[in-house]
């Protein structure tokens, strides 16, 4: 079997479950909450400053991170369960050669990803945009600005489901690597920013504001290298596991 029918094969799996669509509910509730906050919403004096600059709308709508954290656990399900149901089995015996075959399935939870961000930003962009005729507000964040939300929600989807994917080829318990996904990607950063401030630039959530445009903590190139390490970490770290453990 070709690696492009590996991968055509591990789309069929991801999207023939219901997996996806449980995902896509929370990212509707995510977009529908923050159409709530525009509409209701207001600061401290009772006005509605947050959305009153271009920039303010447009940090609103940056859905980078938490696409990155919606992806992490995506992914990290996603790989996971073929141990814990079994599947995996048939998987390997169809096509023996294990590095190419999870290649193929950590491509294809890659792509997975990347569509949930990018349907994620798109549904927070569509929330605001319906929900700023209720304010005295219009809605001023430019087509490029727009564009740079969804494209960096998709990019940060595709990282965050690399994550949880490598996690979950090194865990193999669905529990245990959503655990793990949230260890890595909600608990650590965080803690690491406690221990040294200078932490808060390389946290994953920073550096995909800074590819959403509504930070500057370090330049565009470097965010996306800083990204590209938090992926292929854990990554590599589960390939090299697949080939050197027993499949059950």
């Amino acid at each position: 079997m070709t690696w492009l029918r590996l991968v055509r094969a591990e789309l069929r799996k991801l999207t023939t479950t219901r997996m996806p669509w449980a995902f896509l509910a929370v990212l509707v509730v995510i977009s529908a909450t923050n159409a709530i906050v525009v509409a209701i919403g207001t600061d401290m004096d009772g006005g509605k400053g947050f959305i009153a600059t271009a920039d303010d709308q447009q940090s609103l709508m940056a859905f980078a991170a938490n696409a990155l954290m919606v992806a992490g656990l995506f992914g990290a399900v996603a790989v996971a369960r073929e141990y814990g149901h079994g599947t995996v089995v048939p998987t390997f015996l169809t096509a023996p050669r294990r590095l190419p075959t999870q290649l193929a399935q950590f491509t294809a939870v890659l792509v997975g990803g990347g569509v949930l961000g990018l349907v994620g930003a798109a549904l927070t962009v569509a929330g605001v945009a319906v929900a700023l005729p209720m304010t005295d507000y219009s809605f001023m964040v430019s087509a490029g600005g727009v564009t740079q939300v969804i494209v960096a929600s998709a990019l940060a989807g595709a990282v965050g489901a690399l994550i949880g994917a490598g996690i979950g080829a090194l865990i193999r318990n669905a529990g245990g690597a959503v655990i793990g996904a949230v260890v890595l990607l909600y608990i650590v950063p965080p803690l690491a920013v406690q221990l040294a401030t200078e932490a808060a630039t390389w946290i994953p959530n920073t550096l995909a504001n800074v590819l959403s445009g509504v930070s500057d903590e370090v330049a565009l190139p470097v965010a996306l290298a800083a990204l590209a390490i938090w992926a292929g970490v854990p990554a590599i770290s589960g390939l090299i596991s697949v080939q050197r453990r027993d499949v059950v």
